[in-house]
């Protein structure tokens, strides 16, 4: 201990005291490290079972205090195999200490636990992934040794400082890392910190947790409110999951004291969890495309677990707790998945990424550009994951549509993408950090509507296919719009409209010249089907096209997508849909209609005759669709050029997506974003003769815009 500041002193009266606010006085007696490892205590509390205590009693070797059944030697890079030593000591320990439990106060228990951690020091497992070396040991062992203050007996005192200084020489330095890998490192340093009573260690720590709660241009959260880990990737579930645990988790610890949380930390944390974290929460699931290489992982988008940083929020952002409070009973399953739920559009320009939200549904996109990474597939997670930055989508109303579906797919048919049939799927050129190949891929939006557009065109590894793909987003429905089709693979080349689980009730049907049936078991081939209806989902083909569905069991192996998992055949009955442009299309084209909500086939003969969507425009430079309810036009152009459409007409001298919007009183609301990001001005002429003969001139500057070169712009227009 080198100083005691009169910062620190105000640190211990006001942990010491009633403060307004929710923090908790301390006992007489006890000091602030006290109190915050009571914290501490009280956030893992944990009472094991007997039969989950005699299960590791019963691999325990008196003679070195190991368990049998470890593998000590591996150095495998996830489920780490030693770590299971910690854990079986970790359980001993809150048994031990536990009232409540059988064994609390077991001197034969205590000596187990004294000998376990005694092998542990002498046998020094290391593992290839430094995160288990750096994060998951130094915690564990962090939060047993402030749980042994509480037995009995205490350890002893040279084994503890020796376990102590493997948590302080393995544990890394936190200011060495960033985001969520930050947080975690800093949590063992407050750890370490209040056993040894060390003020400054506390503070460094401290300070590291609350750091990377700022925008960054690096790891971490970005202006557009995303969330970036290993480097430029997209990862809003993952490492989004692990830097809220954290920093919520220490914000509850300092609360109310002189190192609660910043406000304006605490806003930004705030917003990020409101309006991009739950939002990719449906019910209880997450989006599958945002959660980077974990997606692998067995139940991993079963979010359940996530209600604790929400509850936490409640408290510590009283001002937005309603909101907190529906979000955790839609993941308690209190509330169905629509509960509280707002409508919301939202394209990331940093993270190239669109999520597009409505009480009834939720939809997505994710691309990737030369300015973001692609998924990732290291560790031996996520091998098939190639094309799934190539505008995959997500289209869900309970959540669940897609749960653990992943060692079944067809991962040349992942929803949304257009990709050849390959006999393999390809690994990228690095499992971390692959750039993209496109230079246009974003979106404009207004916050409720909103199009985003995809140049793609890739030539690695034999997939040479490309395309012009662009999303268009309103209340009901979603046009997704296909043009430029080309492909040199020598293979097949499909768009896939949706790779989902089979709903468990009912029938899917299909309409072809008007003529209804059900779909057969197997997979299909229409010509130009009217539309397909399955799991209150309907599918409009306004343009036709050759289309395959299908509803059949699709099988395959855990350990095929990630090593990691156990070799485990699984069986799932899927329905896929898509359209097949043929072996090496030259100008292939698609468009279809996705209208979630839909309770019966009858519907959408209702929705058919409203005729609410046009689509104006679908070629390899112009791409356009009019809501006629709205009054809102929406178009990308790949090329400058001209659109033109009865009142409407725009010219623009540069690529770029639009929105144009009539409003009442003469009014024109103009959306404009660069999905190419070149900093370059864009002129824009705007027409509506029905308004006014006169045209509107808009200059879009982006010179300089630097990190804002994909966010939108808006002008009013008076005609």
């Amino acid at each position: 201990m080198k100083r005691l500041t009169v910062h620190l002193l105000w640190f211990f009266l006001l942990l010491c005291f009633p403060v307004p606010g929710g923090a908790q006085p301390a006992t007489a007696g006890s000091d602030a490290f006290e109190t915050l490892m009571g914290k501490i205590r009280k956030d893992f509390l944990k009472n094991p079972s007997a039969r989950v205590v005699e299960k590791g009693l019963s691999f325990y070797s008196e003679a070195d205090g190991s368990f049998t059944d470890v593998d000590y030697a591996s150095i495998q890079r996830t489920n780490w195999p030693p770590l299971v030593h910690v854990d079986r000591l970790m359980d001993f320990t809150y048994a031990y200490t536990n009232p409540e439990n059988p064994y609390c106060g077991d001197s034969t228990l205590y000596a187990k636990i004294v000998k376990g951690l005694e092998f542990w020091h002498e046998r020094n497992p290391w593992c290839h992934n430094w995160w288990y070396n750096q994060i998951a040991e130094p915690q564990k062992l962090g939060v047993m040794l402030i749980q042994l203050r509480t037995g009995r007996q205490q350890l002893p005192a040279e084994l503890e400082r020796k376990v102590l200084e493997r948590i302080r020489k393995d544990g890394g330095d936190p200011a060495k890392w960033t985001g969520a890998n930050r947080t975690d490192i800093a949590l063992h340093w407050i750890y370490r910190a209040c056993l040894q009573r060390d003020e400054e260690t506390l503070e460094t720590a401290l300070e590291n947790v609350y750091n990377p709660v700022a925008y960054t241009t690096a790891e971490g959260f970005q202006h557009d409110n995303c969330y970036f880990q290993h480097g430029q990737q997209l990862y809003i579930g993952g490492y989004g999951d692990e830097i809220l645990k954290g920093v919520t988790q220490v914000a509850m610890y300092t609360q109310g004291t002189r190192y609660a949380i910043p406000q304006e930390k605490l806003a930004l944390l705030s917003k990020f969890m409101r309006e991009t974290y739950y939002p990719t929460i449906r019910g209880q699931y997450m989006l599958f495309d945002v959660l980077g290489r974990g997606v692998s992982r067995t139940d991993v988008t079963r979010k359940t677990h996530t209600a604790l940083f929400a509850k936490r929020m409640m408290e510590l952002d009283a001002a937005h707790a309603d909101e907190y409070r529906a979000i955790v009973d839609r993941l308690e399953k209190r509330q169905p998945a629509f509960h509280g739920v707002k409508a919301r559009h939202t394209h990331y320009f940093r993270g190239d990424y669109t999520l597009h939200v409505r009480p009834r549904y939720a939809f997505d996109v994710r691309l990737a550009s030369t300015r973001t990474a692609r998924c990732e597939y290291g560790n031996g997670e996520n091998l098939k994951t190639y094309f799934m930055s190539d505008g995959c989508t997500n289209i869900v109303m309970r959540g669940d549509e897609y749960a653990d579906i992943f060692p079944v797919w067809d991962w040349a048919r992942i929803p949304g993408t257009t990709a050849p049939q390959l006999d393999s799927i390809p690994l990228a050129k690095s499992d971390w950090q692959t750039p993209g190949t496109s230079t246009f891929a974003g979106g404009v939006s207004d916050s409720l509507y909103g199009v985003s557009a995809y140049r793609y065109q890739d030539d690695y590894a034999g997939i040479c296919t490309g395309g012009r793909k662009a999303w268009f987003f309103f209340d009901d429905e979603v046009v997704c719009l296909g043009a430029g089709i080309r492909s040199a693979s020598g293979k097949e080349v499909n768009t896939t409209v949706n790779q989902c689980l089979a709903a468990a009730w009912g029938e899917a049907v299909v309409s072809v010249k008007g003529r209804q049936s059900a779909l057969p078991a197997g997979e299909s081939r229409y010509g130009s089907p009217d539309w397909i209806w399955h799991g209150f989902v309907a599918y409009l083909f306004p343009q036709g096209g050759e289309v395959f569905a299908a509803r059949q069991v699709q099988r395959g192996d855990r350990q095929a997508i990630n090593l990691s998992e156990p070799s485990q055949m699984v069986e799932k009955e899927v329905f896929t849909l898509g359209f097949d442009h043929g072996v090496d299309p030259e100008e292939g084209t698609y468009a279809y209609i996705v209208l979630p909500d839909v309770p019966a086939p009858e519907d959408i003969e209702k929705y058919q005759k409203q005729a609410a969507v046009e689509i104006l425009a679908n070629s390899p430079s112009l791409q356009a669709v009019r809501h006629k309810g709205l009054k809102l036009w929406q178009v990308v152009f790949y090329e400058a050029g001209e659109f033109v459409h009865k009142d409407l007409r725009i010219r623009t001298d540069r690529p770029c997506a639009l929105m144009v919007r009539e409003e009442e009183g003469g009014k024109v609301r103009l959306h404009v974003a660069d999905p190419g990001q070149t900093q370059t001005d864009i002129h824009l002429r705007v027409t509506l003769p029905g308004l006014s003969r006169k045209a509107q001139e808009v200059l879009c500057p982006l010179q300089g815009s630097g990190i804002y070169a994909g966010a939108t712009r808006a002008y009013d227009l008076q005609f």
